[in-house]
């Protein structure tokens, strides 16, 4: 029997989580049975996790299933237009308001990354982290909020476009100069490199989407 004073799973989190690593792709049916088992919760809190995720559009119907949604071309192109938009707002913001701490974490973050350069999957995850940390030292709350949303909805890319050769490279001093900008409080500089970062990400997930159809 579960000890009732062990803090409680978030049905939620895990979810999502198991979306946003790819255990669970665009397409794949989510059973709360199977998802209960698997977390180790009841079905109840499982349930209301997938109605919420489906309010929040990253689950969809098919049928009487639930299925994990996916982008069209579209929707794809809108999604980096806003986070091109709202991460660029960040970076200006960090520019102002980042504290020496915050600066010499993203510059330690960016030393480790050249450490998984050879794991596009770890590398994808660092770089979440990476730009979260960019979201927090923009000091604003509501920023941070729609910025959530926004990498929510990247969860829904079945592939990350750091497996795509030359990416990596290409990515890491891409984030220099971000961070550069923002140790020096250019947030014109700042913005600018931020969207140029989004926009090459998003000329690479275009081809990426395009190989796969051939």
């Amino acid at each position: 029997m579960q000890d009732p004073r062990a803090p409680q799973k978030d049905a939620y989190a895990m979810i999502l989580d198991a979306i946003d690593s790819h255990v669970y792709q665009p397409g794949d049916r989510l059973v709360e049975s199977e998802l209960a088992d698997r977390f180790g919760v009841s079905r109840t809190p499982i349930r209301e996790a997938l109605q919420r995720l489906e309010t929040q559009n990253l689950l969809t119907r098919d049928g009487r299933s639930l299925i994990v949604a996916s982008l069209d071309h579209n929707q794809l192109a809108e999604l980096y237009v806003v986070r091109g938009e709202l991460e660029g707002m960040a970076a200006r913001l960090a520019a102002r308001h980042a504290t020496p701490e915050e600066v010499g974490v993203l510059r330690d973050m960016l030393a480790e990354d050249t450490l998984l350069m050879g794991d596009p999957f770890a590398l994808s995850r660092a770089n979440r982290r990476f730009h979260k940390q960019i979201h927090l030292a923009s000091h604003n709350r509501f920023l941070v909020q729609q910025l959530d949303l926004v990498h929510r909805s990247m969860a829904l890319l079945a592939t990350t476009s750091l497996a795509a050769e030359g990416r990596v490279a290409g990515t890491l001093e891409e984030h220099s100069r971000i961070v550069d900008a923002i140790a020096d409080g250019d947030g014109d500089r700042a913005y600018a490199a931020l969207r140029d970062h989004i926009s090459k990400a998003f000329v690479t997930r275009l081809k990426l989407d395009a190989t796969a159809m051939e």
